[in-house]
């Protein structure tokens, strides 16, 4: 899956007090565009080649290189890179699997910077913590920190077959098979989640709920619990059209998976086929 980067290894601990020096990375977005060179070796610009950098902040490191992020619309970016969709940089397949988790990572904390740069209880400017990863208030001293949203991935289980869904928002382009998915409610377990979220999408009650894994997923900024489950009677299939455009039933032996392997959704599809669940 995409955090799996050994043998390198992510240090997310907060250390406001390091700074970038020359050739350090230093991610910059817009929206969900992140600049990026052609060069797979050296995706990302370095501090030495900002112009007018000044709210650089640090982030994270891979094994001992230190990334930065940008939170400065205003500074002058390098001529020789462009702005490009996250998705579109992952399917490209071009990148080492670490530096593809590097900007997932970046774009979650990214999208939390600059949803906070102002205080949601009074309206005041916000500022990187010092001490934790925070953005506290410089009126009123709330502190605000990231925000990761809980969700569930869910394969379905009806003897040697696994239900697969295509989404509504694919209609009109190739159609890629998923899982079952969704938020979790306030109030709400996992497992409760997994019932109500197949109950709503496809019309099945379930039963036998068991957790699998567990995936960071930045471009949602969300932290995936994968389960798969059991069907429990009636096994037909009554869609959401605003969810979906098509579910079905398919054999163990028909299961191809998703064309990027990255995601806990492909995983588990390919899981299911070489393994009895």
């Amino acid at each position: 899956m995409i955090q799996d980067i050994a043998p390198r290894k992510l240090h997310n601990e907060y250390h406001p007090e390091i700074r970038p020096q020359p050739g350090d990375p230093v991610f910059h977005f817009r929206g969900r565009d992140v600049l990026i060179s052609s060069e797979p070796d050296r995706p990302w610009a370095s501090f030495s080649e900002y112009q007018n950098a000044e709210q650089v902040v640090y982030i994270f490191s891979i094994d001992d290189q230190h990334y930065f992020m940008l939170l400065d619309d205003e500074a002058d970016v390098p001529d020789k890179y462009a702005y490009r969709d996250v998705r579109t940089v992952r399917s490209e397949n071009r990148l080492e699997g670490y530096e593809i988790f590097a900007a997932f990572t970046a774009l979650h904390l990214n999208s939390w910077y600059r949803a906070n740069r102002f205080c949601g209880s009074c309206g005041g400017k916000t500022a990187p913590d010092t001490v934790e990863r925070a953005m506290t208030c410089k009126d009123c001293g709330r502190v605000i920190y990231p925000r990761i949203n809980p969700a569930v991935i869910v394969g379905v289980t009806n003897g040697d077959r696994l239900l697969l869904t295509y989404y509504a928002r694919n209609r009109g382009v190739q159609r890629i098979p998923a899982l079952i998915a969704g938020f979790t409610e306030i109030g709400e377990t996992f497992e409760e989640c997994v019932a109500r979220e197949v109950m709503e999408e496809v019309g099945l009650k379930v039963k036998n709920i068991r957790y699998y894994k567990s995936q960071p997923w930045g471009l949602a900024d969300d932290i995936l619990a994968g389960y798969y489950c059991d069907v429990d009677g009636d096994d037909t299939i009554h869609i959401d059209e605003n969810e979906l455009k098509k579910a079905e039933w398919v054999s163990r032996k028909d299961i191809t998976g998703q064309p990027n392997p990255g995601s806990m959704t492909h995983e588990m599809m390919m899981w299911f086929k070489d393994h009895e669940v």
